[in-house]
């Protein structure tokens, strides 16, 4: 009886049932029709994969699509998130962050920054973009200029290879080729006073710590263990951020004769929880070294958070930033 009663269970099966649907498919929701007798379902993949949608016509006709999923609007999360940081009157921050594992991003703020030293970054990648060209390793004394300027923000080393990459004119040609479209060289020798942004920081750091650069995997490596190897005066800004000594980066801090506030920047990469975050702070009109430094510390701070989706982070902490002067002045030589 019971082996009839399965045949006639078998032979009952219409024949526009679709056997891989139903095995790929967990659950089965229907969610709504139209007048033509469409039936639209969703249904969840056992393998974890993303929902996707069957719709099944009238005539039996089937197919199954992704269902789009939403677009998390990570702009409008960091604008959220800044509004806690405490900005001056007289101040204004900008920031860029980049997620180098999910590839999400976000920015806030806008309009240009003094660089003070962070252009140092920008003057090797351009030393090295050259010697690429020329296909020549860099020299002995470009090594120790590049040591020095990198490592302890030194500005004679800074000025002795601004002039070796011919000044503005050898640092805009290779920003055009590396991707920053809103960076300009400063006036002779006062290369503290390029002016950029956080986005083309952004795309600075991208072409040092990423995969897709017009820097040879060399000059990566060499740029890299030289933010990584920061004098300890100078571990403030981003690694603010990190997770222990998680961090490779670059500091600027400078007060501008005409208005005796401070220009305070932090670039670099930090881990964080596992993963690796690009990101690039900038600030501007501090009324001291101390408050810019606490005011880029947070900002880097809600720019990861508005990422990872944590809450709470490490707090700043000015009081642990050491005193340092001044690396790139208006008058740099």
């Amino acid at each position: 009886m019971e082996s009839s009663r399965a045949s006639r269970s078998r032979r009952a099966r219409p024949s526009g049932t679709r056997p891989l649907l139903y095995a790929a498919l967990a659950t089965v929701v229907i969610v709504g029709g139209t007048a033509a007798g469409t039936v639209f379902v969703k249904a969840q993949a056992h393998s974890g994969a993303s929902p996707v949608s069957s719709a099944t016509t009238a005539d039996g006709e089937e197919s199954v699509e992704p269902v789009a999923q939403p677009t998390v609007d990570h702009d409008a999360l960091l604008a959220k998130a800044m509004k806690s940081v405490s900005t001056e009157d007289s101040a204004d921050v900008s920031v860029a962050v980049l997620d180098l594992d999910s590839g999400a991003s976000a920015s806030y703020g806008d309009g240009s920054f003094d660089t003070a030293s962070i252009v140092k970054v920008d003057i090797l990648a351009t030393l090295l973009l050259q010697a690429q060209d020329a296909d020549r390793l860099l020299t002995a004394s470009e090594k120790s200029y590049a040591t020095t300027m990198i490592e302890n923000s030194d500005n004679v080393s800074a000025s002795a290879l601004w002039r070796i990459i011919g000044k503005a004119d050898g640092l805009d040609a290779a920003n055009e080729r590396l991707g920053l479209t809103d960076t300009t060289g400063g006036d002779g020798m006062l290369w503290g006073l390029t002016q950029t942004t956080a986005t083309d920081q952004l795309t600075l750091l991208q072409q040092v710590f990423g995969d897709d650069s017009e820097l040879s995997a060399a000059s990566r490596t060499y740029l890299r263990e030289l933010m990584g190897q920061i004098a300890e005066d100078q571990h403030w800004g981003v690694s603010a951020v990190a997770d222990g000594s998680k961090w490779a980066l670059k500091n600027g801090w400078l007060p501008r004769s005409t208005t005796g506030l401070w220009d305070i920047n932090s670039i670099g990469r930090v881990t964080v929880d596992g993963h690796d975050y690009l990101v690039a702070t900038l600030s501007k009109g501090n009324s001291t070294k101390a408050k810019g430094i606490s005011l880029i510390e947070t900002a880097a701070e809600a720019a990861v958070s508005a990422l990872s989706g944590d809450t709470a982070t490490s707090s700043a902490s000015a009081s642990a930033s050491p005193s340092a002067s001044a690396s790139a002045s208006a008058s740099a030589s």
